[in-house]
């Protein structure tokens, strides 16, 4: 058994397989042990020659002659029978493979892979290099609608193509370790899905503020900037994540938003409707979780409203305490993209078709920026989105297909269940279990799977494995690729930047690939450090830009719109929309009162969120009068001398009334007053 066959490339096996025992053959090795899934293969290296050894390394297919058919097997191990290495002597060395199918001719006369083996390996069956036309026909998917993304790496003149209507259809993920080229490959896969899918709507919830530049001509980007996210499109517990700032929210004030926010609701639409339709609407109902426009002014005038009840005297201290979180949210600049000025009316229409792109207008692709947002509130609006991308794929019967792309999907739909944000998890949950009924996709991308929920992974059908250096997170992997063990994904920590093993209903076997390298100016860019200085790179930073965004006070001012708002409509029980030279004039208003806002003095909250002007009380008022009455009547009215006292000196005519003695309390005045004066006749 000779091993001496001279160096050749890889194309080599292009070539017709020849008589296997004459020089210069594929010939290479012999089947010495064979079991239910793995083969042993033995191989002489002549006088110490490596030029054939190459070919043996880990992670390549070969080809096993069975008679009419070629079983495909993969290398995974592979070391000298003595541990050692001859010169110039012969070395015998032993492959360890793993069975994955079989070539053979079908009845019509055409060669074709299958997984299954129907006649295993013999012992002393040859093993040589696999041709270039099996390992076409092994990674043929067999499918119309495939596209190129990359190359084999076994063999680089053959195509790495994958079924985009599968991968996008069962959901896929790209999971790797920091910086193997994780998000060159997202941005591959999306030209690629875009190109495939003319109605394909994608939504990247990008955390690093990276995946802008990747498409400039096709996407739009959404930051704090120019986000209007209205806070009555979220469900009840969305909002309380964000009042309650990203802490456990209080039953009991949980319970009393789930009271008023649709009795809110209810106020703004019935003063909007005329008489009929408000009719109408009573019969409907809203609940805590309708997308349906509110206004904090009503919201909070209910809160004053069950403050001042006499009833309910122990939900006062939980009623307090909601108001001022409520209020704290809105007076925080950071919030401004919830509670901004476009929030007063129904939006919903035009934050739909700016978010999901509906028409599009040549820009399918939205990359939603979430670095500028709270922290404490990411996760809210992960959640509406989420939501959101799943209900319109759902009601629009097919119209729009929808890609959420989760770039590190470990921060929303963690392992441990009691670290996520449970609407969140319930979203993106939904979209795995259930969008591809409806036509709405998932891609997960993580850089650390063993964090990452198995549920919404076991989800992804398609799943590309670029290199992973936690064991965890190797196993995890190894257990989520179908109809292989560990052997497929052996190398996994080793493979290099822009490779990755794809597997799943996108591909017809395990593939081990290398992405095709995108242009330059394609490229996803982050602000990080190991960004190359280019001419619009600043030499300088301006501190006070940077501090002014770190408090986010560049945003516009809530309280003056609201008010000059307020002050336009004219009545309390309308709600008139301004017209444009009005909403100039707001604006001017707004300019105005902004300049003075340093130095107005601290407010307990917005005044554009104060309740309405209440009708005047008759009782109060008649106790005011009373009130003022007594303590006037105290002040001037002098004592009645006592007859069996004797009488207090007079004070000199220069002595001063002294400003320090007590003023009498109003208790002490009624005690003194007659009963006749106080009681109304």
């Amino acid at each position: 058994m000779l091993n001496n066959e001279p160096h050749s490339s890889i194309s080599a096996g292009e070539q017709d397989r020849r008589d296997t025992l004459k020089r210069g053959n594929r010939f290479l090795g012999r089947v010495v042990a064979c079991s239910g899934s793995r083969a042993t293969i033995a191989a002489i290296a002549e006088n110490g020659e490596t030029s054939l050894t190459e070919l043996w390394s880990v992670g390549r297919l070969i080809s096993i002659t069975v008679g009419e058919n070629r079983v495909v097997a993969l290398v995974y191990s592979m070391q000298t029978a003595t541990n050692e290495w001859g010169e110039e002597l012969d070395n015998t060395f032993r492959i360890e493979v793993e069975l994955m199918g079989e070539v053979h001719v079908s009845p019509n006369g055409r060669e074709e892979f299958s997984a299954g083996i129907t006649q295993y390996p013999y012992l002393g069956a040859i093993a040589h290099r696999i041709r270039s036309a099996d390992l076409a026909r092994i990674y043929d998917t067999g499918k119309e609608d495939t596209c190129v993304i990359g190359k084999l790496t076994q063999d680089e003149s053959l195509d790495a193509a994958i079924h985009v209507p599968s991968m996008l259809s069962k959901h896929f993920a790209i999971v790797g370790t920091t910086g193997v080229g994780k998000s060159t490959a997202v941005s591959l896969l999306l030209h690629k899905a875009i190109a495939s899918d003319p109605k394909l709507r994608v939504l990247i919830l990008d955390p690093h503020n990276e995946f802008a530049a990747a498409f400039p001509d096709i996407a739009v980007v959404i930051d704090t900037d120019n986000l209007d996210l209205p806070f009555w499109l979220m469900k009840l517990e969305e909002f309380a994540e964000v009042v309650f700032r990203g802490r456990p929210p209080i039953p009991e004030e949980l319970d009393i938003l789930r009271d008023v926010i649709p009795e809110a609701k209810r106020a703004f639409k019935g003063s909007a409707d005329s008489g009929l339709a408000r009719r109408t609407s009573e019969k409907s109902s809203l609940t805590a979780d309708t997308p349906v426009p509110y206004r904090m002014a009503d919201l909070l005038a209910m809160i004053d409203e069950r403050i001042g009840r006499l009833e309910g005297r122990n939900d006062k201290p939980h009623l307090r305490s909601l108001k001022v979180k409520v209020i704290g949210a809105i007076n925080d600049p950071r919030y401004n993209f919830m509670f901004s000025s476009n929030t007063i009316t129904d939006t919903i229409l035009e934050t739909i078709a700016k978010i999901f792109r509906i028409p599009g207008e040549g820009r399918p692709i939205t990359t939603f920026q979430l670095a500028g947002i709270p922290s404490e509130v990411v996760n809210s609006v992960a959640s509406v989105l989420c939501r959101m991308a799943f209900e319109i794929a759902l009601w629009s019967n097919g119209g729009v297909h929808m890609l959420v792309v989760c770039e590190e999907a470990h921060r929303y739909v963690p392992a441990d269940v009691s670290l996520g944000f449970v609407p969140t998890r319930q979203a993106i949950a939904r979209i795995a279990k259930e969008g591809r009924k409806y036509g709405v996709s998932l891609g997960i991308i993580t850089q650390r799977p063993g964090e990452l929920d198995p549920t919404i992974l076991s989800q992804c059908s398609t799943v590309f494995a670029m290199r992973l250096s936690n064991d965890r997170d190797q196993e995890i992997i190894r257990s989520a690729i179908p109809n292989s063990s560990i052997s497929t994904t052996s190398f996994i920590s080793s493979i290099g930047n822009g490779e990755a093993i794809a597997f799943g209903e996108a591909v017809a076997v395990p593939m081990r690939m290398r992405f095709t390298r995108i242009e330059e100016k394609n490229l996803p860019k982050a602000n990080g450090i190991g960004v190359k200085v280019t001419d619009e790179t600043p030499d300088t930073v301006d501190l006070r830009n940077v501090v002014s965004r770190m408090r986010a006070m560049s945003g516009p001012d809530i309280s003056s719109f609201q008010n000059a708002y307020t002050a336009s409509v004219g009545g309390h029980d309308q709600d008139i929309v301004p017209a444009d030279d009005d909403l100039r004039n707001i604006r001017a208003f707004q300019a105005d009162l902004a300049e003075d806002h340093e130095a107005a003095a601290a407010q307990p909250y917005n005044p554009a969120m104060l309740p309405r002007n209440e009708p005047p009380n008759p009782q109060l008022e008649r106790f005011n009068q009373i009130r003022s009455q007594l303590l006037s009547d105290e002040q001037t009215t002098p004592p009645r001398p006592d007859p069996y006292r004797t009488p207090p000196r007079p004070a000199p005519s220069f002595a001063q009334p002294n400003p320090d003695q007590p003023r009498p309390s109003l208790r002490e005045s009624l005690l003194k007053k007659p009963l006749s004066s106080i009681i109304r006749k």
